[in-house]
């Protein structure tokens, strides 16, 4: 008996989308979306932004790194993204002679860009539906693992022979709705990507942790990047002979900026949001892992920036590593703030209870979505201290230790990587923090054996008193001392003995979990599915999850609190006015920046009234990984970036809140005033389509 699959791409053509909610796919807009985007202001077609048969806006959208967005802005391969997402790669390229992270760094030339090693960006070449061919034979009679073993084969097979038939590309399917429906995407990666320009933090990171998630913001959070090609404009592994690539589409950029109510959207790779979640997961990420998140990288952390504050050398090594931590840890704060405050679980239970109803009454028990919502409970029950354990030993001690990465590395390439950014006598701070933490807080049942057996036995529980004995004696604190170690002092080595003795804990809290998952995915499957036939007029995105979406919506200000409201946007004199010297990590002002603020020397970056936009906001539905994504005006032209959501609205990734959640962007004449004004880069402006359709009015004179 096959199962009768739910057919998507049919349904959506009855859906309308009418509210601002939703990260939709590209292949649908013209179904689901084009008419209300027109209403809202797009002048664009659906094949404008995403055509199969040639090109259109989509093929100027770029994976950035690992897990951002960037943009093509000219046809030699120019890329923007967020300062935020180069971050790590000018920190790679960072030292204390050349610090490009505090003071910037502005090729002149091509022979100046810096290669960035290990950094790729990826284009979207083509979108296929695929799910008749990944669940069309499934059994509607088939388990859990039978399912996924037939998915899995199928899921093989046709990414075999999609890479037969797209040769030197990269396959990659997809599940959506919860595995309800599958699509394939084919990429072509590009690995010589270089740095070409970047503001000094002070700029591209202003207002740091303090202001981050935070509305009014004045960072200027933009980078520089090139792709370069080989001679045929093919990708192509690092080389000198390599070429800048000759970017098929580009986006022009847009000197017009945007007034309130303008039509914006964002075309990009949003990384993760669950807006299927129920109230017994928002019980488990309220009560167990954001709290535990919180504390341990809080902890962390202001170990760090003590020793960051204290030293340049120590503050190079270790600012990508902190941003990368404290990005989530605030998040996590704000998440749980405004998941409580909206009272989020209440509308979660209200859902639930109207879908449990609705299934006891109109569909038979053996089709599943009766029992889905008690699947799940049962599964989360099961899963919460099991995963909360797994999360204590690895925020902890597996990521948090920094001693527990070089034996786990050991045979698997060079180190040296890992040595550059590493201090020992930091890492032994937080180790005592860390070991003493575990052992104060998880359930003793999962704690590692090192305790009973080393820590306890050999040093009378104390665990300082233990980490100073490993750092002392431990080959692994540098890499002089790994290299000259042999085998046997490797082997035998106390780092070693503590790695395998948290590894083994985390397994053993593991132990069991591959069911529970199984259960909990099949329940969240069938909750979606349930929820879809139940509403079937009703306009449903997929959560996020890292592939190509588009949002859309309006310029737009916010009410944060009662007798409160937001302007729209932010200038440089907000910039001046939140200088702090007491804070020189986070509020630096450049002193030519000041100048330039002094003199109202903005060029054709100023606004009609003179002054200088820094950001602006839209009610936008973006996420983790849309970090770095274009936002684009009605006629599909760059008006700015997007790095950032508002604080009141973080619970946002569960469930979307439309009169708060609010896109933060940086102004791309603010960009551009960069570039041009501060930096100096004519050679980069002259490679930009920079267009301004409407003039601006005639300025007062000032009295």
């Amino acid at each position: 008996m096959k199962k009768a699959i739910l057919t998507f791409a049919a349904v959506v053509a009855a859906f309308v989308a009418s509210a601002d909610e939703g990260m939709w796919l590209l292949p649908y807009l013209q179904k689901m979306n084009i008419k209300d985007m027109k209403a809202k202001g797009c002048r664009l077609s659906a094949e404008d932004i995403y055509s199969v048969n040639k090109s259109s806006l989509k093929d100027a959208i770029i994976i950035f790194g690992g897990g951002c967005t960037g943009e093509i802005v000219s046809d030699k391969g120019l890329i923007f993204t967020n300062h935020h997402c180069g971050y790590g790669s000018i920190q790679q390229l960072s030292s204390v002679e050349n610090d490009y992270l505090k003071y910037g760094f502005w090729a002149s030339s091509y022979g100046e860009e810096l290669p960035v090693p290990g950094l790729s960006v990826r284009f979207v070449r083509s979108i296929e539906d695929v799910t008749d061919q990944i669940i069309g034979n499934v059994p509607s009679i088939a388990g859990e693992q039978e399912r996924n073993k037939i998915i899995g084969e199928n899921t093989r097979a046709l990414t075999e022979k999609l890479q037969a038939e797209n040769e030197g590309k990269t396959i990659q399917i997809l599940p959506f709705f919860g595995g309800n429906q599958y699509f394939a995407f084919v990429f072509d990666i590009f690995r010589d990507v270089r740095l070409v320009g970047t503001p000094p933090s002070s700029i591209g990171k202003f207002g740091g942790d303090t202001d981050n998630w935070m509305w009014p913001r004045h960072t200027g959070d933009f980078s520089v990047f090139r792709v370069y090609a080989d001679k045929d404009n093919n990708p192509a592994e690092y080389s000198k002979d390599n070429r800048p690539y000759e970017a098929p589409r580009h986006l022009e950029i847009s000197l017009d900026g945007c007034e309130e109510g303008d039509f914006a959207m964002v075309m990009g790779f949003p990384g993760s949001t669950q807006r299927y979640m129920t109230s017994y997961e928002i019980d488990q990420m309220l009560n167990v892992s954001n709290p535990q998140r919180i504390f341990i990288r809080g902890d962390r952390q202001a170990i760090l920036w003590a020793a960051m504050e204290a030293s340049d050398a120590t503050r190079i090594k270790y600012a990508s590593k902190y941003a990368g931590s404290s990005n989530y840890w605030k998040n996590s704060i704000g998440m749980s703030r405004g998941i409580e405050k909206l009272n989020v679980k209440a509308q979660k239970q209200a859902q639930e209870a109207a879908f449990q109803k609705w299934a006891e009454a109109n569909t038979l028990p053996e089709e599943g979505f009766i029992e889905a919502l008690p699947m799940m409970k049962e599964a989360v029950d099961n899963l919460t201290p099991k995963e909360g354990a797994m999360q204590y030993l690895s925020e902890a001690l597996l990521r948090g230790v920094e001693l527990l990465t070089p034996p786990q590395m050991l045979g698997r390439g060079d180190m040296s990587g890992f040595y550059k950014d590493y201090e020992a006598d930091l890492d032994r701070k937080v180790a005592k923090r860390m070991l003493a933490i575990v052992r104060q807080n998880m359930n003793p049942d999962y704690l590692p054996s090192i305790y009973a057996e080393v820590i306890d036995k050999k040093f009378c529980g104390d665990t300082d008193a233990y980490v100073d004995w490993l750092y002392d004696t431990s080959v692994f604190t540098s890499l002089d001392k790994l290299n000259a170690a042999t085998d046997e002092q490797k082997n035998a080595d106390p780092a070693l003995e503590l790695s395998k003795s948290v590894i083994a804990a985390y397994r053993e809290a593991g132990s069991g979990i591959a069911e529970w998952n199984r259960q909990f995915n099949r329940a969240h499957r069938l909750y979606i599915a349930g929820l879809m036939r139940m509403q079937p007029d009703k306009a449903w995105a997929s959560d996020a999850n890292f592939s190509i979406r588009l949002t859309y919506g309006n310029v737009l200000p916010y009410n944060p609190a009662d007798g409160i409201t937001y302007n729209y946007f932010t200038t440089l004199e907000g910039v001046i006015a939140k200088e702090d010297t007491s804070n020189p990590l986070e509020f630096t002002v450049e002193e030519k920046l000041k100048e330039l603020y002094r003199a109202k020397d903005y060029g054709r970056y100023a606004d009609a009234d003179g002054r200088l936009r820094v950001g602006f906001l839209a009610n936008l539905d973006i996420t983790g990984g849309n970090s770095g994504s274009p936002v684009l005006d009605g006629n599909g032209r760059l008006i700015g970036l997007a790095f950032d959501g508002n604080w009141e609205a973080m619970s946002g990734d569960v469930a979307f809140e439309p009169d708060l959640q609010r896109c933060i962007a940086v102004d791309v004449r603010y960009v551009l005033f960069v570039i041009d004004k501060f930096a100096g880069c004519d050679h980069i402006m002259n490679e930009l389509d920079i267009v301004q359709s409407k003039a601006l009015p005639l300025r007062k004179k000032k009295q």
